[in-house]
């Protein structure tokens, strides 16, 4: 008796094997994930690209520039302009930037209210 190895591809979601077509889709039973025949096999896996208010790519490490007054939510205290982040951490979310601002500590800002530095 012979096994036959499926030659669907693997649920690009959480990578299991037990994919089956459905009309013109592939789903996986285990996630219920649903993905057309016609897409790429990476195509649910494209990196998102951060850009701060310039247009300049930013990456984990970077450091940044604060280019507006932020209030801190919950707090008195704000970020003046010009004040420098450094090593940010990109998340997704709606604020794109995990950091540790000195006098203030850790917090999440916008890639938008930021230029790389």
């Amino acid at each position: 008796m012979e096994i036959q190895v499926s030659s669907l591809p693997k649920c690009p979601k959480c990578n299991s094997e037990y994919t089956y077509e459905d009309g013109a889709n592939y789903v996986c039973p285990e996630c219920a994930h649903e993905w057309s025949k016609d897409a790429p096999a990476d195509a649910g896996e494209q990196a998102k690209v951060f850009k701060d208010a310039f247009g300049n790519v930013l990456a984990d490490g970077d450091s940044v520039t604060v280019i507006k007054d932020l209030k801190v939510k919950g707090s008195s205290s704000v970020v003046k302009v010009g004040t420098k982040v450094k090593n940010i951490r990109l998340v997704d979310g709606d604020h794109d930037i995990d950091c540790k601002i000195d006098g203030i500590g850790p917090m999440s800002l916008k890639t938008e209210f930021v230029k790389k530095a």
